[in-house]
């Protein structure tokens, strides 16, 4: 699977997506890009989107995006490699279209 980070992401976690292809916005050139291009971009191009973006849901309409979508509650690493275990089990189940936003305790 093809997983584009936004920025807010911080890029270590990658080391959770073992078996993924991970990639920063910035390293695909696309920094500063505003979410819905964005996420039009990433559509063509990716199989999954993780943000820590808290508001994306309320500033896109996500109902006709088909790029999943898990929005994470925090960008702190130490927290996300915590939950290691729910990232990769909601990875595996994500469906096209899906919006999940997890809280990271």
């Amino acid at each position: 699977m093809r997983i584009l980070l936004d920025e807010c992401v911080p890029l270590p976690i990658r080391s959770v997506f073992v078996g993924h292809e991970c990639i920063a916005v910035k390293e695909q050139g696309w920094d500063g890009i505003k979410n819905g291009q964005l996420l039009s971009l990433a559509e063509g191009e990716f199989d999954l989107f993780i943000t820590a973006d808290q508001n994306i849901r309320y500033q896109q309409n996500l109902a006709s995006r088909r790029i999943p979508i898990i929005e994470v509650s925090t960008n702190k690493l130490r927290r996300l490699l915590a939950a290691a275990t729910l990232l990769q089990d909601t990875v595996a189940k994500i469906k096209s279209g899906d919006f999940c936003s997890l809280e990271i305790p």
